[in-house]
């Protein structure tokens, strides 16, 4: 059914429209027919319920009308009645917030006029609101009009029977008849004369009230017209007025502040993660999240204008920077109009890449029936059927760290490390703008599988992974650019499955090294929480902070990832940082969310002064320039809801490629049959490809015995095909516990077990942060060139 567009409001016309209800923390937005009539704003399920069945009401008179941002607004008394509503567009809820204030202004008049008149006897519908006072001029000036149509007609008809009467009268008096008959012809004659005298006075009266009424009329129309052109003329001015406010709001949350470490400032939701709502017809039994007091512990404002000048106090500031003269700093260009800026650069591709996959299957499955035996286990622990994963494996999602490489690009280009900071905290940002809507469980990889991501000709870089440990499950990736920059990690997950969410903590520390300034940075990843696994539609969470650290210089980003919480009227998915030098002085402000865009702002003032944080302490405000856009999240490819809300560079990964090594991720055929639609096949190859695996470690840890080195009995993931006993409380499974004090998971404090040796990551001490890690020790590339993939093993 096509949606009816919402006419502009206009003074005196009933508004009608779809908006978007918060519901309760299940269903989330639910889409209901509003009307707003005669200064009530109410709502319903359908348009068809408009005659029979209201859903709720609220009296705009006392209302409090609060936009949150650009397509959402809050309406409450102030009471029990609070509607979260959300509009299809910026225009569409400019729309409703101006019908909605004329409306809310002339309840008040209306309310206010009829308190000082002191009228009781007031109607319960007048007692709500009687409606315009143009429209009832227009009504009454239609009745009177009508109605003197109606007395001329009665006066015409009058007329012409009463003198069809009076000469009927006329005729009988000269017919000579008995005496009874013509006393009783004489009382019809004086009735007839009293019945014409009655007519022409009622007549005569018509008559006046016709003129007065005519006579009042222009004067009403002419006032009528009056009142109209003010209406127009204030209606005008409050949305200039609402276009403003939407401005300085939007301006005022560029000017973002960075909340304290011991806060937990929530955030609300886009699309279908849900969002603060109050209590509806519609609500079920609710789930909410702990959440403290938005406290933050830095304000940042507007700066002086004499810092926007370009004189001796900016140039000062850029040579501080480190920039030389002729270089233009970060907050003096415009990075949306930059050829060369991630958003405006088009790469013309050598190769064309696909840009479709199968759409996904509608296969039905149960997971309560899967996952009620498997609380307090690790995620690597619970068996689980391809219906709940991706068609990609876990080092293809790791190699989509580099969606947005070009960062690292222009990052690589600058001259002051304190703005290349802040092109790798966008960076670090942008790697989970694909998580959002990403719901399903990527493959585990196998031990010894890999993954190639050559993108030499269309990007300049290449990327490789590998899966360097099986338990714990870990892999190893290593990138390289032609534009001057190295990028390498390793990463392992400790998993949580807490019934309603599961939790998701990667281990490990990622580096990136610019060659040009030897600039060499490291941060973590947060933590990735997926809601709603048992009741609900499933949705992600990221939270934490991250501290990214340039070891050469001793400049640091803090990054604050503010987790969701019900009760929070905070933007959604929110992220805050500062940049500070090593002395600790800030120099820009990031703000943003994880899964749309990045922004900074360069500080040019700092002072104490701001209101008291939770530990008395003034806390800093920084005067900041305007904000410049350092990262905007790509739009996902037509139909992407049906191919997994993969993103363009992810619809590529699984592509066939030749020349890939035997043990690559795309070769693997449980990964490719499920790509396919083909989803019990995928289960029974994926079972045979875990009692192999399985098979082949045995036989290593036989090998490792007979050797003389006795590997350790570990046993085997359930997820690999062998059901394990494990602890059901994390504080039990030892390795996670000191890994998130601090300590490194037990694969790289002790080794591997049974001696497995990955082909192209060797183990050695990080010289950076001390951690054991696994670094490419070279050989793949010169492999592939020669086609000699005769060292690798047959996993699949």
């Amino acid at each position: 059914m096509s949606e009816p567009k919402a006419p502009t409001p206009a003074p005196g016309d009933t508004y009608k429209g779809w908006l978007f209800k918060w519901t309760n923390y299940i269903k989330g937005y639910q889409r209901r027919w509003f009307v707003l009539s005669n200064g009530l704003l109410s709502y319903y399920r359908t348009q068809a319920e408009m005659g029979h069945t209201c859903r709720g009401t609220i009296n705009l008179a006392t209302a409090n009308i609060a936009v949150e941002d650009s397509c959402n607004f809050v309406i409450s008394n102030g009471g029990t009645q609070t509607y979260h509503l959300k509009a299809s567009s910026e225009v569409e809820r400019q729309r409703w917030i101006t019908a909605l204030e004329l409306a809310k202004a002339k309840a008040f008049r209306m309310q206010a006029e009829s308190d000082d008149s002191g009228d009781d006897s007031t109607s319960p519908g007048g007692g709500q609101g009687s409606g315009s006072r143009n429209s009832e001029v227009q009504s009454t000036l239609r009745t009177l009009g009508s109605k003197v149509e109606d007395l001329s007609t009665c006066n015409d008809l009058i007329a012409k029977h009463g003198s069809a009467l009076q000469r009927s009268l006329s005729e009988l008096e000269g017919v000579r008849l008995g005496g009874e008959t013509s006393e009783k012809i004489r009382q019809v004659t004086e009735r007839a004369t009293l019945f014409r005298i009655t007519s022409n006075a009622m007549i005569n009266a018509c008559r006046d009230f016709l003129a007065l009424a005519q006579a009042h009329s222009k004067r009403w129309q002419k006032a009528l017209q009056a009142e109209r052109e003010q209406r127009v003329r204030l209606e005008e001015t409050l949305e200039q007025l609402a276009k403003q406010h939407n401005h300085l709001e939007r301006a005022f949350r560029g000017a973002t502040v960075l909340p304290s470490s011991q806060s937990n400032p929530a955030i609300d939701s886009k699309g279908p993660v849900p969002v603060k709502g109050d209590v509806s017809d519609e609500d079920e039994e609710n789930e909410f999240f702990d959440a403290c007091e938005d406290v933050q512990e830095f304000i940042t404002v507007p700066a002086d204008p004499k810092y926007h000048r370009s004189g001796s106090n900016v140039s000062g500031i850029s040579s501080e920077l480190g920039m030389d003269d002729g270089t233009t700093s970060l907050d003096e260009q415009s990075l949306g109009s930059n050829p060369e800026s991630p958003q405006s650069r088009e790469v013309v591709p050598v190769r064309k890449r696909r840009s479709r996959i199968p759409d996904k299957p509608n296969y039905s499955l149960n997971l309560w029936s899967i996952m009620k035996n498997c609380i307090g286990k690790e995620l690597s622990k619970i068996p689980m059927p391809v219906n709940f994963n991706e068609p990609l494996s876990m080092l293809q999602r790791l190699s989509e760290d580099l969606e947005y490489y070009e960062l690292l690009d222009r990052g690589a280009k600058c001259q002051s490390s304190l703005e290349q900071m802040c092109y790798v905290a966008a960076f670090t940002v942008s790697s989970y703008s694909t998580t959002v809507h990403r719901t399903g469980k990527p493959f585990n990889p196998l031990l010894g599988e890999t993954f190639e991501l050559d993108r030499v000709q269309e990007s300049g870089y290449r990327s490789l992974c590998e899966q360097v440990s099986h338990h714990p499950p870990a892999a190893a990736h290593h990138a390289i650019s032609e534009r001057g920059w190295t990028l390498r990690q390793e990463i392992a997950l400790a998993s949580k499955f807490r019934g309603k969410y599961l939790s998701i903590m990667p281990l490990g520390s990622i580096h990136c090294i610019f060659e040009k300034s030897n600039n060499h940075y490291t941060w973590k990843k947060v933590t990735t929480t997926v809601h709603n696994i048992i009741v609900g539609k499933l949705w992600i969470d990221q939270s934490g902070e991250i501290d990214v650290v340039n070891h050469r210089t001793g400049d640091r980003c803090h990054l604050k990832f503010a987790p969701y919480s019900y009760f929070s009227r905070d933007v959604a998915r929110k992220v805050t940082g500062v940049v500070t030098d090593k002395d600790g002085k800030a120099h820009y402000v990031l703000s943003g969310t994880w899964d749309e865009k990045m922004e900074c702002s360069r500080v040019m003032q700092s002072s104490r002064g701001g209101e008291n944080g939770t530990d008395g302490r003034q806390k800093t405000v920084y005067q900041t320039l305007k904000a410049k856009e350092l990262w905007r999240k790509t739009p996902l490819p037509e139909g992407a809801e049906n191919m997994y809300y993969f993103s363009t560079l992810a619809l590529t990964l699984n592509e066939p490629e030749e020349g890939v090594a035997p043990t690559d991720s795309r070769r693997r055929p449980d990964q490719r049959l499920m790509e396919q639609g083909r989803w019990e096949e995928a289960n029974a190859e994926k079972q045979r490809l875990e009692e192999k695996q399985r098979t082949v470690r045995r036989e290593r840890e036989r090998e490792a015995n007979h050797n003389g080195s006795p590997a350790e009995e570990v046993k085997e993931p359930a997820d690999k095909a062998e059901e394990v006993e494990i602890a059901s409380e994390p504080s039990e499974t030892t390795y996670k516990t000191e890994t998130l004090h601090g300590s490194h998971p037990p694969a790289y404090s002790s080794g591997h077990q049974d001696n497995y040796k990955p082909m192209w990551f060797e183990r050695q001490v990080d010289p950076r942060t001390g951690e054991p890690t696994h670094i490419y020790r070279g050989g793949y590339w010169e492999a592939k060139e020669q086609g000699n993939w005769d060292s690798c093993p047959d996993i699949f």
